[in-house]
C-alpha cells in the first residue's frame, strides 16, 4: 500500500499454490486469488486430474476468488522442471487441451475471469477459445497472461475482447515493444509476474551480464516485486508518448472490468469488493508465485 499497488491478484499454477493464494486473499484486504493448473502439470493422468479439478471447483467458492488461473497451453521444451519425464508430445497437447477446456467449463459455469498461459501454443489455444459459446462467454472476461508479441493473437483479442498482459519484460524486449504499441489501450492490463520478469530499471549490473538460464535462477537473489508494475507503467507511457497518470488510470480500470465486476455483480459477491472496486489510486497488479510474494506489512 505504501508503494501505491492497492490490489493485488495472485494465480496458482496448482492445487497447493492454489490453495495458498485463496490463504492470503482470505487474509489481507486487497489481495484476490485466481486458482488453477498450470498446463506444465497437466501430464499427471486422467484419474489424478479430474481429483484436482475437483479440488480447483472446492476453492472456486470462496469469495476472494476472481478468476481461474493460471491455465492454458505450452508447448516449450522446459530444461528446468520437477518432472523426471517431461516430454512435449502429442498425448502431453492432449492433456493440456483436455485440462484447459475443463478449466474453461469452470470459469463460464462460475462467471469467473480466465487467466490464459499460451507459450509456443497459439494455433491450439485458439482453436480452444474460438467456439461461438466460449468466446461469447468470454468476451471482456480474459486475459493473455504474458500475451506472446504476435499478431494474430492481438486481432483475435480485439475481434473477441480479450485482454493483453503486458509485464516487465517489455522493458527490454523490442519485438514485444512494437507489438505493445499496437495494442489499443482498452485491452491493456499491467502484470509483474513476481518474481519473475523484472523490469530493466531495477535489474543489479552483474545480473544483466548473466546467460539467461542464470538470469532466471537470478530471481532468488533479484526478484520482482509487484511494486516494480510503477515502471511498467511508466514505461508504457513513454514507449506510447502518453501520460503516465492516463496509463495507470486506463489499465486499472480495465483490470477492475476484467476480474471484479463478477465479485459484486455475480458470484461471491462482498463488501469488500465493492469497496475495492470503487477505489481509484493505485495500479492493479496481478502477481503469480504466490509463495514467493512480499506480503504487506
Amino acid at each position: 500500500y505504501k508503494v501505491g499497488v492497492k490490489n493485488i491478484v495472485i494465480p496458482g499454477t496448482d492445487i497447493e499454490t492454489s490453495k495458498n493464494a485463496v490463504e492470503i486473499a482470505e487474509k489481507y484486504d486487497g489481495i484476490y486469488a485466481a486458482v488453477g493448473i498450470h498446463p506444465h502439470h497437466a501430464n499427471v493422468g486422467a484419474d489424478f486430474m479430474s481429483a484436482h479439478l475437483q479440488e480447483i471447483e472446492k476453492l472456486i467458492t470462496y469469495p476472494k476468488v476472481v478468476a481461474i488461473g493460471e491455465v492454458g497451453l505450452d508447448k516449450h521444451e522446459y530444461q528446468n522442471t520437477k518432472y523426471e519425464k517431461y516430454v512435449v508430445d502429442n498425448q502431453f497437447i492432449n492433456a493440456q487441451k483436455a485440462l484447459l477446456t475443463e478449466q474453461i467449463k469452470l470459469a463460464i459455469t462460475y462467471k469467473k475471469s480466465l487467466i490464459l498461459h499460451n507459450r509456443e501454443a497459439k494455433k491450439e489455444i485458439l482453436e480452444a477459445l474460438i467456439k461461438p459459446a466460449v468466446a461469447k462467454a468470454l468476451a471482456g472476461k480474459a486475459v493473455f497472461h504474458c500475451c506472446e508479441p504476435d499478431f494474430e493473437l492481438l486481432n483475435f483479442a480485439i475481434k473477441y475482447h480479450i485482454y493483453i498482459g503486458v509485464d516487465g519484460d517489455v522493458t527490454f524486449n523490442q519485438e514485444k515493444q512494437e507489438f505493445i504499441k499496437k495494442v489499443p489501450l482498452d485491452l491493456l492490463v499491467l502484470e509483474t509476474d513476481s518474481p519473475y520478469l523484472l523490469p530493466r530499471p531495477p535489474r543489479k549490473p552483474a545480473c544483466w551480464r548473466c546467460g539467461r538460464s542464470e538470469l532466471l535462477r537470478s530471481k532468488k537473489a533479484y526478484p520482482n516485486k509487484p511494486e516494480n508494475i510503477k515502471i511498467i507503467a511508466k514505461f508504457i507511457a513513454q514507449l506510447c508518448g502518453q501520460p503516465v497518470d492516463l496509463i495507470k488510470e486506463k489499465t486499472t480500470e480495465n483490470a477492475k472490468k476484467l476480474f471484479f465486476c463478477n465479485l459484486i455483480y455475480g458470484f461471491g459477491a462482498t463488501k469488500t469488493g465493492e469497496k475495492q472496486l470503487q477505489q481509484k489510486q493505485g495500479p492493479l497488479n496481478m502477481n503469480a508465485f504466490v509463495n514467493q510474494l512480499q506480503l504487506p506489512k
